[in-house]
């Protein structure tokens, strides 16, 4: 075990190369999906941005090519939240986040009342009709309200939902193509799995580490939405070193994991909306002043795409196409170097053509 400190900027250099944008990789889509340990897909759009601002030539029609062939799906996992995982991971990863659904369920969170409802019965159900054939919400409630007349169907279903590992379907999910949220088991999504996934969680740690580090105790807990993990750091600890930051506090790490010089260039790079970069550390300022944070992070719990600038946190981007004219906007916080300003805005033109290619025009990347 070794003890260093690591400033801001070096681990906002080690975390920028763990997650793949200090430059672009030539690797398949799905192998960087499973590098980073998913990648958070609340609005269904975000991690096609996400690939290719970390990818080599990447193609939208890559990962919806893999949405379709069953190789990724859309699941709820970590913090309670949908991501976009492999099909392996999502095998690995749900038996291991699942305590926090059944949690949530038990203490009936957000105020619903679960108070008298058989939970096992309303699983057990809502699993067979589930996998019968995907199913949306609307029609859930409907099935279920026949089942359990004397409860609230929201609930109910809500419950349900939370408990079964269920699969987002496409067309939800792909790029360009409209479609409620429809879901299916991921048993009847998959196939019964035929090779046995150990879920471990000291195998977790070590690929969040590999992903997100180097971390504390409560960097983990906070991107899982687990508790107790200092036991499990504590089991792996004779196969990590340990670092402190500017605060006093340890971070774990893999002994070879990258740890760039903190005067590493880093680039321009635009990050999609809800992910995970910006998500899963307690203290978030490797890659985002708390000021900053405040403005990219909605009281409503919508969280900005954002652009970075030397390797942090510098703005925000909204893209949008309208009556086949495709426009991205990028609102920055502070002033930035012209020739900085000059590569956001080839950056964004290169993302405009690739997220629209069948635009009937372009327009020129706008600061506001």
């Amino acid at each position: 075990m070794t003890i260093d400190l690591l400033d801001r900027r070096a681990l906002n250099r080690a975390y920028l190369d763990r997650q793949l944008l200090l430059r672009r990789h030539e690797m398949p889509a799905l192998s960087a999906i499973e590098h980073l340990v998913g990648m958070q897909s609340q609005a269904p759009n975000p991690p096609y941005v996400g690939l290719w601002t970390r990818l080599e030539g990447f193609g939208f029609d890559e990962l919806a090519g893999l949405m379709h062939d069953r190789s990724a799906v859309r699941i709820v996992l970590m913090r309670g939240t949908l991501h976009l995982v492999s099909a392996r991971d999502a095998r690995f990863l749900r038996p291991l986040t699942q305590p926090l659904m059944e949690r949530a369920v038990a203490t009936g969170s957000g105020g619903r009342d679960v108070n008298g409802i058989d939970l096992a019965a309303v699983r057990d159900t809502a699993a067979k009709l589930f996998a019968e054939q995907p199913r949306t919400d609307k029609e859930m409630r409907a099935l279920l309200a026949g089942h359990f007349p004397d409860h609230e169907p929201d609930v109910v279903n809500w419950a349900a939902r939370s408990m079964i590992p269920l699969v987002q379907v496409p067309p939800r999910g792909i790029w360009g193509k409209p479609g409620l949220a429809t879901h299916t088991t991921l048993d009847a999504w998959l196939g019964e799995a035929t090779d046995a996934v150990e879920s471990s969680l000291e195998r977790m740690v070590l690929r969040y580490l590999a992903a997100f580090g180097p971390a504390t105790v409560m960097d983990m807990q906070h991107w899982s939405g687990l508790t107790g993990l200092n036991k499990v750091v504590e089991a792996v600890a004779g196969d990590l070193v340990t670092f402190t930051d500017e605060n006093g506090r340890t971070l774990y790490d893999l002994p070879d994991a990258p740890r760039p010089a903190p005067d590493t260039p880093a680039p321009i790079r635009f990050v999609p909306d809800f992910d995970n970069l910006t998500l899963s550390h307690a203290d978030r300022t490797r890659v985002i002043s708390e000021e900053h944070r405040k403005r990219v992070f909605t009281i409503n719990g919508i969280i900005r795409a954002t652009v970075l600038v030397d390797g942090f946190v510098a703005g925000m981007w909204k893209m949008e196409k309208k009556r086949g004219v495709a426009t991205l906007r990028i609102e920055l916080f502070d002033r930035v170097s012209s020739s900085d300003e000059t590569a956001l805005a080839e950056e964004g033109a290169r993302l405009l053509n690739a997220a629209h290619p069948d635009a009937k025009e372009h327009a020129a990347v706008e600061f506001v």
